[in-house]
């Protein structure tokens, strides 16, 4: 190709990846949804979206180093604390049923359905188990099903990537090889190997991460650069000694390098993220596009068999046996039994290894990566158009109330958390003084700290349940500061914030918010609510007629939904009769105190 074709297929592949994640934000469907049919359609109608002819041998390498970065940061939102119980016996369960039963039945099946040989149907056997986070996260947060079920299956995602890349090359080079005996002699020791060079890794990474971040405290935008460098350094030089092995190393530092104190991931996962979000459009597109239509042709009817076998036996087999005689409903069982959508690893491992198997004359090897092909896009799109009635059907989806996070110790505020978790709502708190959190949980108010500490490392909050934060402080400059950092972390999805207004007259080096995110009416700043307080007033909640609350100041509107919404400077909520508002009393007079 030309330079200037090169460049044209470039900007192409980037312009579709972007345009295709916008274009599903606005339909408000998973990005994969979109991402996949684009590429497919852009690599039939052209010739220029071809990564094998921009990239040449460079391709390969290229897909497995991206998908080690994907890898790395939901690394990063994996708390290790926080896997433990009934949960580390279920997710150890999935993985372990999941890889067994997908393995199996596909590569029993495939040689009657897809004419595959066996060893090409052993092939795809390894590339199908994998259900990736690069899916399961976006369906995740789309359907919101209950916390719980949401930490487990992205568990059992971020897991299954990186053990079925390098099961994948296992069987790759198991069914390259001219004799059986390599197949059954050599394989566990292939994979036992691949683990122990991607433990390896990880602990060079983890150190070369705590020595750049932790000791130098890079600035973010550095610290970001350095985070990409080393995983792609360690990725790529562990997939030197052993293919895929990188994966293993990616993501086993991402997990811990989040949790090794004096590291500061939270403030640089923005960048992280934007990057991986671009990584995996140019990524599904690029697959995408290597697609052929005339590769697919006579797969559709036989692929979809393969997809019933994977959905209605593999999956729903799995979850059974996984989830058997622990605490999880029925519910929450069957819809774990629904939620096995195959991602960018598929995509990638058959990428990589069907193109070997072809070159080696392997009966039934070009069916490979279509079918995969075909059975993501199956996958994707009848999971994530049925998930959330189904989840709404066995009822696992999270409640609709507000779920609040007050942050402030001063007596008003936690008179107002009791208020609202006694309205209803589930309220969470936190402060910054230990007396105050002592007096916080003497009132038995939970304390938001796990769900704003794993927010923070990489889970959204949405995923925490949380909808709402109200920075209440009495220091102005700290609730500027957090208002402008949890934007940042929660972006256009992330919950609303709001925060009390400062007194009159207080000067700040921090842009002030909008009236729309400053809490309460007008006068109802910082010092006034101390005072109002501390000369009597006191906050309550009472059932409304339909009529504004009279004497009160009016702070909150519980509607019949459990929705929240404050009065803030540039509005007041009307409550309906029957919805719940919470005010402030006005002050005792003196002489009747």
């Amino acid at each position: 190709m030309s330079t200037n074709e090169i460049l044209i297929g470039i900007g192409l592949i980037f312009v579709l990846a972007v345009g295709s994640q916008v274009l599903a934000s606005q339909l408000r469907v998973p990005a994969l949804i979109v991402l996949l049919p684009v590429g497919f359609t852009a690599g039939a109608l052209t010739s220029d979206v071809n990564p094998v002819k921009l990239l040449g041998p460079a391709f390969q390498p290229a897909v497995s180093v991206a998908v080690a970065v994907i890898l790395y940061d939901s690394g990063l939102g994996l708390d290790p604390a926080r896997l433990r119980g009934h949960a580390r016996k279920i997710v150890i369960r999935l993985l372990v049923f999941g890889v067994a039963f997908s393995f199996a039945l596909t590569a029993l099946s495939a040689p009657a359905l897809l004419g595959l040989s066996a060893r090409a149907a052993v092939m795809l056997g390894a590339i199908l188990v994998v259900t990736g986070p690069t899916v399961v996260g976006p369906l995740l947060a789309f359907v919101r099903p209950k916390q719980r079920l949401q930490h487990l299956l992205s568990w059992e995602g971020s897991l299954m990537d990186p053990i079925g890349a390098i099961l994948g090359a296992s069987v790759f080079h198991a069914v390259s090889a001219s004799t059986s005996n390599y197949i059954f002699g050599r394989q566990l020791t292939d994979f036992l190997e691949s683990l122990g060079i991607g433990v390896v890794g990880a602990v060079v990474g983890v150190a070369l991460l705590w020595l750049l971040l932790g000791k130098l405290d890079l600035p973010d935008l550095l610290g970001t650069s350095a985070q990409l460098a080393v995983v792609v350094a360690v990725a790529a030089i562990c997939d030197v000694f052993r293919p895929e092995s990188g994966l293993i190393a990616a993501i086993i530092t991402g997990i811990f390098i989040s949790v090794i104190p004096g590291v500061d991931i939270p403030a640089r996962r923005p960048f992280m993220e934007t990057l991986v979000q671009l990584i995996i459009g140019l990524l599904f597109v690029s697959i995408a596009a290597t697609i052929t239509p005339a590769s697919l042709r006579g797969l559709l009817l036989p692929t979809a068999g393969l997809v019933a076998i994977l959905v209605v036996i593999a999956r729903p087999l799995t979850a059974f046996l996984g989830t058997r005689r622990t605490d999880m409903s029925p519910g929450e069982r069957s819809f774990v039994g629904w939620m096995a959508p195959r991602g960018i690893v598929a995509a990638a491992t058959a990428t990589t290894f069907s193109a070997g198997l072809v070159a080696k004359g392997l009966g039934g090897a070009a069916k490979i990566l279509p079918v995969t092909f075909l059975v993501i896009v199956a996958t994707v799109v009848l999971y994530g158009l049925t998930a959330a009635p189904v989840a709404r059907r066995l009822g696992v989806l999270s409640p609709r109330r507000t779920r609040p996070v007050l942050v402030g110790g001063q007596q008003w505020v936690i008179d107002l958390g009791r208020t609202l978790r006694d309205s209803g709502l589930d309220v969470l708190m936190w402060a910054g003084d230990l007396e105050q959190r002592r007096a916080i949980e003497q009132e038995h108010l939970p304390l938001g700290e796990e769900e704003l500490r794993t927010w923070a490392l990489g889970q959204t909050a949405t995923a925490e349940g949380i909808t709402d934060i109200y920075l209440l402080t009495d220091e102005d400059d700290y609730n500027a500061a957090a208002d402008i950092l949890l934007h940042n972390l929660g972006g256009d999805e992330g919950p609303s914030i709001y925060r009390l207004a400062p007194p009159p007259g207080h000067e700040t080096v921090i842009t002030p918010s909008p009236e729309g995110g400053m809490v309460f009416g007008r006068g109802l700043d910082q010092s006034a609510m101390s005072r109002r307080y501390e000369q009597g007033g006191r906050i309550q909640a009472h059932t409304s007629n339909g009529k504004p609350p009279g004497q009160c100041e009016l702070l909150f509107v519980i509607d019949a939904a459990g929705q929240l919404r404050p009065a803030t400077r540039s509005s007041t909520p009307e409550p309906q009769s029957g919805d719940t508002i919470v005010s402030l009393g006005r002050p005792v007079p003196a002489e009747s105190a």
